[in-house]
């Protein structure tokens, strides 16, 4: 049995039940329920905003851990554009002048960037297309940079090649060396009497001195002449030619390959000679050459101004 309310009425003077007709009723309840419906909305939006739902923190701690990673990203990206550009440098500085080789100029470094631009316009985050476009900018940089690595190497090896075979130490050793006769040119020849080319330099040195080939290179021929006596053409390759002459004996084949060093020889007085020593001489394209431009780079400056001083003392040619 539900509980009755009382109200007094003084005109009575008697407590008398409350009576609550349905239409008022049903406006207090409207009205509870309309109180309770924006407390409960009020409610509601100050929980969401104190306290984010459960997926929302999830995406917010990935979207900063996404960030994070990114900023990183960015990082190892710069800093790999930069290792880049110190190798594109030294590229282009260093090896390129050692090797005598033109420098890569701008554009053909940046060659090729941009050829996927319409790939990189149909991303659809700004930052996602800036790291794309970033990523292939170095590595495209990075494929012309493989392809001029590639280009040093090979002529790397061609140059190694022709500074090896390059005529570039004297034939006999400076110890064993008596006399450079250092007449290069027209002279008046010791047995012939009269003036023709001398087209080498004179090394005098006992005979069985041992002789070296000045060069990496191929014997053209090992024979003996009437004017050089035994005589050894080495081809070097790169127009170079070497010819050693009236030798004692030779040690080496037609077509056999030498090393510069090599001993293939030794002194002799055979042939037009006047005297125990080696006719040295350099070919380059079929035109004779003053050996001493280039066996000059093998000495110091003491030995040198000691070559050039027993050159100095001799006056006529031995053949």
């Amino acid at each position: 049995m539900s509980k009755v309310r009382y109200t007094y009425n003084p005109e009575t003077c008697r407590y008398e039940p409350i009576i609550v007709s349905p239409k008022t009723a049903g406006r207090k309840l409207l009205g509870f329920l309309s109180v309770s419906l924006l407390l409960g909305i009020a409610g509601l939006m100050y929980f969401n905003y104190k306290f984010p739902l459960i997926d929302e923190t999830i995406h917010e701690r990935e979207n900063i851990k996404l960030k994070s990673e990114w900023q990183v990203l960015f990082k190892q990206l710069d800093n790999t554009s930069h290792q880049l550009s110190l190798l594109e440098q030294n590229d282009d500085e260093n090896y390129r002048v050692i090797l005598d080789l033109e420098p890569l100029d701008f554009t053909q470094r940046e060659a090729g960037v941009g050829g996927r631009e319409k790939e990189s316009a149909e991303l659809k985050y700004p930052l996602i297309k800036v790291a794309y476009d970033r990523v292939e900018k170095i590595g495209n940089r990075l494929e012309i940079e493989a392809q001029s690595m590639q280009q040093l190497k090979s002529e790397l090896a061609r140059k190694e090649k022709m500074w090896a075979s390059r005529p570039a130490i004297q034939p006999i050793s400076n110890k064993d060396l008596t006399y450079l006769h250092t007449l290069f040119g027209l002279r008046l020849h010791p047995l012939l009497g009269y003036v023709r080319p001398h087209n080498g330099l004179d090394f005098s040195a006992a005979i069985g001195t041992p002789v070296y080939a000045t060069g990496d290179g191929k014997v053209n021929n090992a024979e003996y002449s009437q004017s050089y006596g035994n005589v050894v053409y080495i081809n070097h390759g790169f127009e170079f030619e070497t010819r050693y002459a009236h030798l004692s004996k030779f040690i080496v084949t037609r077509g056999e390959n030498v090393k510069r060093g090599q001993i293939i020889g030794y002194v002799g007085n055979t042939g037009l000679s006047v005297a125990a020593h080696l006719h040295y001489e350099v070919l380059y394209k079929n035109n004779f050459i003053n050996p001493i431009n280039f066996f000059q780079r093998d000495l110091n400056n003491k030995e040198y101004e000691k070559l050039i001083e027993i050159g100095s003392k001799s006056i006529t040619s031995l053949d």
